[in-house]
């Protein structure tokens, strides 16, 4: 057995390879020399490489054992979690790690030898006998320790790409048929959900009936039925929707849209789908889970670097991820079956070539159309019961299918506090380098040193160009004009003052200007500027870039008309191949095409009058004082506005559901923020407060003595109170720089106390995985920052205490500046605050008998904003040296949050819930 090594904040060990079963501390420099020097057994190398300070690491890696026997199965990359997945018993301490490490080994091992020829134990034996010959050939280390249990089965094994299933073609639904929902069916599917051990949640009832009515049809066009509801957490929300989705469907023949702003709760809702079809075969049928093409594995991409494509380490990933391809669901690489630490282990190889994220999708063209996983889940999602997908996409899709019969007609957006943001995302447009670069690519295909199978138009579009002269002329000249957009090497250029024809010429101009005018040049960070008052220089600098995109344009909606008639007109030289090509570039045409359209438009009001419905700015980014990219930005003031043209008005339902849809503030804010005042149709309104007793079961503390700025007090304070706790803390930060300097003065520390801290933006490892290790271990602690603010579900242990380094103000940026003129000045800001707070807080309290403190390290929090937090929870201001007492006094030991003790203490809940709503039932809700 080899030499096993564990390294933590804490300290590095070494097993020694005669399986003697100790170990022993060893310090940096003789971990790096022993590592260089002999392949050793580690769990997560990139980790163990930064925590012994090295740019990288070679090894034999546990986690990429896992993934190469066990694909498209989940483990925690803890020893812990290792543990429970091979069922033995975890190490008690970091020094135990070690020798662990090689038992879980050799566990493995034995388990492969009984199982090779077949049994349940290893279903996933087929393809791994010939991936791992071919990961031997690419020198994977554990190839030559795990090949020999492994047997050569008798029959030469099918190659991936022929086990896969082919998607089935199938004809449109008919339009779903108008129906009204009887309320007393809702609530017995309501009942059905709960089940038999469910509790009696008057909220849920009383929401599940609500809901009712965004299902009936549609009184007058561009008027659905709309319903914004705020359901505290605890509720039930989820079941709450479900019940009149699950029933509507049924009745009519159609489809609900539900739309997630987070991965975890489109898996929550997966899973939830089980106690509505149970059978594993008609769930896959109703129940499809739709995600943009970036997340998804494309088969075309994996195939070239199987053949070729890949060298190095990221061969061996293409390998690793063939393994899971064949076991995977739905070939969902982000968020998916795939475990979200794999890409990381192979940090430079890049996951993402994998998936078609440059618009290069072939289409029909493809010879893995057929299997394609985007195409199955497109037309799953065509003819499921309930499709479960996320805002951005629903947007998006919601544009193409306006003006088609099924369209989104029901849409239920779950985490409808984030709509705001997901339409400023999608419907925003930035003019930048990168973006610009990439359009060049596209079209001209790979240059330079550039690899894999990238091709432009010219190589995509042959048959036009042989064939057909005036789709070839148009072709060529889309190419040629192509050449006037930046190329590699841009930034240099520009940064010597040397640019390269007129839009890099247009860039340098946008970065002077920025530079010119920003303020806090001297923080290494993104600049900008508003785009008014412009000088001669940037103005004089925009119109030839802009004839220069007219010139890419032009030709491009000639090529564009003229693959539309050869499509129809069907010439003799158009076969199926050919025919699949020049639809695949017609689609990706449009929306290259709308693109440069709105470039232009962007470009046409410099140095005119501003378009009051948007807000133009111009920005430098940069990372650590590197400039990345430059370019001109524009974003909707309001993005409800496209928001209800785009989704709403089209739908004849739209149900928007949050914890904190409105806060402490009135309705009217609420239809603001979701683009319902856009919309000439009536808002219906509900409100069912959280069932939990927060006065008992949760404290929130706000930390006098803690200067703002005052980085080293800002450690201690983390540190002193993590301490007290005993883990089982979420720091939340604004800042990532203070983020990794508080991290860099705590984490050895308490490591050196058996409380593990982790950190997102500072460890390797992806933010799902980072959550998932948190949630095993209740005397870890994790730190982060706007992602772990909402969408993390952590309840018990793990979680009790929340702690923020100060109030989340927000940043004032050219568009937030905009918004606050517009929308309510100090209000606008404050309703900012709030709602972070809020979804900070929510973190917290999460069942029944969760128990915990939120800690505010503020010195002069506002007492307005308290508002953001539950009425009638405790609020106590205190010094630091109070608050870890009180902490220590209250969460110190594990297990009180869900003992009896607290029990005792909370109402039962149907007597907690409150409920306010301006809807008159239509049925007397019944108990589940």
């Amino acid at each position: 057995m080899p030499p096993a090594l564990y390294a933590s904040h804490s300290g590095t060990w070494i097993a020694r390879g005669d399986g003697d079963g100790e170990s022993r501390a060893i310090g940096r420099g003789e971990a790096i020399a022993r590592l260089s020097d002999t392949p050793t057994i580690l769990l997560n190398a990139p980790l163990v490489a930064q925590r012994l300070g090295l740019p990288e690491l070679a090894g034999l890696d546990v986690l990429e054992l896992i993934a190469f026997l066990y694909p498209a199965r989940f483990v925690v990359p803890t020893p812990g979690g290792l543990a429970r997945f091979l069922g033995m018993a975890p190490p008690t301490s970091d020094a135990e790690a070690a020798p662990f490490l090689q038992r879980a080994v050799a566990r493995i091992f034995e388990k492969i030898a009984a199982n090779a020829h077949g049994g349940e134990d290893w279903p996933e034996r087929i393809g791994a006998w010939t991936s791992g010959q071919s990961l031997a050939r690419l020198r994977w280390p554990w190839a030559a320790l795990i090949n020999p249990f492994l047997r050569q089965p008798h029959e030469a094994e099918p190659w991936l790409f022929s086990r896969l299933p082919e998607w089935e073609e199938s004809g449109d639904l008919p339009p779903p048929r108008p129906v009204r929902l009887n309320p007393v069916a809702v609530q017995d599917q309501l009942a059905f959900l709960v089940g038999d051990t469910g509790e009696v949640r008057i909220g849920q009832q009383e929401f599940a009936q609500a809901a009712t009515n965004v299902f009936d049809p549609r009184p007058a066009m561009d008027q659905p039925n709309l319903l914004l509801a705020e359901a505290g957490t605890g509720i039930g929300k989820t079941y709450g929707y479900l019940a009149p989705s699950a029933a509507w469907v049924e009745a009519s023949g159609g489809t609900v849209w539900i739309s997630t702003y987070t991965k975890a709760l489109q898996r929550q809702l997966n899973r939830e789908a089980l106690r509505l079809y149970p059978d594993p075969e008609e769930r896959r049928r109703k129940v499809v889970v739709r995600k943009g093409r970036e997340n998804y594995l494309c088969l075309l991409n994996l195939e070239d670097a199987l053949q070729g494509g890949f060298a190095g380490r990221a061969a061996i990933l293409a390998q690793l991820v063939a393994r899971w391809a064949a076991y995977s669901q739905d070939g969902d690489m982000v968020g998916g079956d795939l475990p979200g630490w794999l890409p990381t282990l192979f940090r430079r190889a890049g996951a993402t070539a994998l998936t078609d994220r440059r618009g290069e999708c072939v289409y029909a063209g493809c010879p893995h159309y057929r299997r394609c996983f985007i195409e199955r889940a497109s037309r799953a999602s065509a003819v499921a019961d309930i499709v479960i997908a996320n805002h951005a996409l629903v947007m998006l899709l919601a544009d193409r299918q306006r003006n088609e019969a099924r369209g989104l007609k029901r849409v239920v957006f779950d985490e409808g506090h984030h709509v705001h943001d997901a339409a400023d995302s999608t419907f925003a447009l930035a003019l930048t380098g990168q973006e610009a670069v990439e359009l060049r690519r596209w079209i001209i295909g790979p240059e330079g040193k550039h690899r894999g199978r990238r091709r432009g138009l010219s190589a995509r579009l042959m048959d036009v160009a042989s064939y057909d002269e005036a789709g070839g002329e148009a072709l060529n000249a889309v190419v040629t004009a192509a050449q006037a957009l930046p190329s590699d090497g841009w930034l240099g250029r520009i940064g010597e003052g040397d640019p390269f024809g007129p839009i890099e010429a247009m860039f340098a101009a946008i970065r002077a200007t920025v530079y010119a005018r920003a303020s806090a040049q001297d923080a290494g960070y993104g600049l900008e500027t508003e785009v008014a008052e412009l000088d001669g220089p940037m103005v004089a600098a925009v119109a030839p870039a802009m004839a220069a995109l007219e010139a890419i344009l032009q030709p491009m909606i000639r090529l564009r008309t003229r693959l539309m008639a050869v499509i129809e007109e069907a010439p003799d030289w158009l076969d199926a191949q050919a025919r699949a090509r020049v639809e695949g570039a017609l689609n990706s045409l449009n929306w290259r095409a709308q693109l440069l359209g709105g470039w232009l438009a962007m470009l046409g009001r410099l140095g005119g009058v501003a378009d009051p419905d948007f807000v133009d700015w111009l920005a430098l980014d940069r990372a650590d004082g590197r400039e990345f990219d430059m370019g001109m930005h524009r974003h909707w003031l309001d993005p409800g506005k496209p928001f209800a043209e785009t989704v709403l008005k089209p739908a004849d339902g739209v149900l928007m559901a949050s914890a904190t849809l409105r806060g402490s503030e009135d309705w009217a804010v609420a239809e603001q923020r979701s683009g319902m005042n856009w919309v000439d149709a009536p808002v219906r309104h509900f409100a069912a407060l959280s069932p939990f007793n927060y006065a008992e079961q949760a404290e929130l503390v706000i930390v006098t003595d803690i200067k703002r700025g005052d980085v080293a007090a800002l450690a201690g304070a983390y540190a002193a109170l993590i301490q007290a706790s005993g883990g089982g803390t979420l720091g939340l930060f604004t800042s990532i720089q203070r983020l990794r300097q508080v991290h860099a003065r705590i984490a050895d520390r308490l490591a050196r106390e058996g409380l593990p801290l982790f950190a997102q933006h500072v460890d390797p490892i992806d933010t799902g995985t980072l959550v998932d290790i948190f949630r095993d271990d209740p005397h870890a602690s994790l730190m982060g920052t706007d992602a772990l603010r909402d969408g993390v579900d952590v309840p018990g242990d793990s979680l009790r205490m929340v702690v923020m380094e100060g109030v989340p103000w927000p940043r004032p940026t050219v568009l937030h500046g905009a918004r606050r003129a517009a929308f309510g000045g100090q209000a606008h800001d404050d309703r900012i605050i709030r709602a972070r707070l809020a979804q900070a807080f929510g973190r917290l309290i999460r069942k029944q008998d969760d128990r915990g403190m939120f800690v505010l390290l503020s010195s002069a929090m506002p007492s307005r904003l308290l508002s953001a937090f539950p009425p009638g929870m405790p609020v106590r201001r205190m010094t630091l040296a109070d608050a870890v007492a009180e902490v220590r006094r209250k969460l110190s030991q594990p297990g009180l949050s869900s003992g009896d003790d607290l029990r005792h203490q909370q109402e039962p809940q149907h007597q907690a819930i409150r409920v306010q709503q301006d809807i008159a039932p239509t049925a007397e809700p019944e108990s589940p």
